[in-house]
């Protein structure tokens, strides 16, 4: 046997293919209840490509994770450990959060005790990413999209009274000439923010190598999905005055779409914007001085 046959690394297939097995098997009644929220709970409906996504991305980093596989980790074990009594915790107390990471802190666990810290690190992206298939806790949606829903209903009055459009505004209700509109949770842009951030993170892993680039985009997210979310409402509040029925329905869910995908894009024009000017300022600094 040769040196480099003998230096490369041995992955434990079967291991692994036992652990996520075990893994699957324990967790099932957890994922399927999540897999049937991402069905039914339009702000979760990027759930179903969290998955999907991170093992792309981890298949594409599969020769850095091979070479990266080493000892195992008994640290791993423990994660493991922990989370399975997280789970129990969590099912005994009806904390469903609690019981949706704690799958993720076991497949975490489970890589770091078959692979080691370097299969880890090398795979950290994507098992940060699998965090965004699970819903917030009620408690934070709850503390969350009532500001929000406040916000977009200031900023929606503003631009309609910038407009021309006669508006008073009682918290989060828009009184019009011809009728009332209400900034409803599923108005507040927790659900533009939830998909964004996602979003976000991985158009920057494929599209940005720069990992300050990477985290201004991400935080971006905020006023981008605030902003949008508020022209969203404002459109449905000159449409209700020029038509009623385009405020309703199929056209209202239709221009929640519409909005998101303006959000997106304005996400990525942000994104060319930024990378303009810093190759300008960086070009300008490389000029040798006269």
């Amino acid at each position: 046997m040769s040196d480099s046959q003998s230096s490369s690394p041995r992955v434990p297939w079967m291991a692994i293919v036992w652990f996520g097995a075990l893994l699957i098997a324990c967790y099932a009644p957890v994922l399927a209840r999540l897999v049937k929220q991402w069905e039914n709970d339009e702000d979760m409906g990027h759930g179903f490509f969290v998955p999907v996504i991170a093992a792309y991305i981890a298949w594409q980093k599969r020769e850095e994770i091979l070479n990266a596989v080493g000892a195992p980790n008994g640290w791993g074990l423990m994660l493991v450990i922990y989370s399975a009594v997280q789970l129990t915790v969590a099912t005994l107390g009806a904390e469903i959060f609690l019981a949706r990471t704690a799958f993720v802190l076991a497949a975490i666990g489970a890589f770091l005790y078959l692979g080691g810290t370097g299969a880890v690190r090398a795979l950290a992206f994507p098992l940060f990413l699998l965090f965004f298939m699970i819903p917030i806790p009620n408690i934070f949606y709850n503390m969350i999209t009532f500001p929000l829903q406040i916000l977009a209903s200031q900023m929606a009055e503003f631009v309609l009274m910038f407009l021309g459009f006669p508006v008073l505004r009682e918290g989060n209700v828009l009184e019009l000439a011809g009728q009332r509109l209400q900034v409803v949770e599923a108005c507040s842009g927790i659900r533009s923010l939830l998909s964004l951030s996602f979003l976000s993170l991985v158009y920057g892993y494929f599209f940005e190598n720069r990992m300050g680039m990477r985290v201004t985009l991400f935080f971006l997210t905020v006023p981008v999905a605030l902003v949008a979310n508020a022209s969203r409402v404002t459109t449905t509040g000159v449409l209700s005055e020029i038509r009623p029925e385009l405020a309703r329905g199929f056209f209202h869910s239709a221009s929640g779409w519409v909005i998101f995908m303006v959000a997106l894009l304005l996400l990525v024009a942000i994104h060319q914007a930024l990378t303009l000017f810093h190759r300008y300022i960086y070009g300008k600094r490389q000029l040798p001085s006269e």
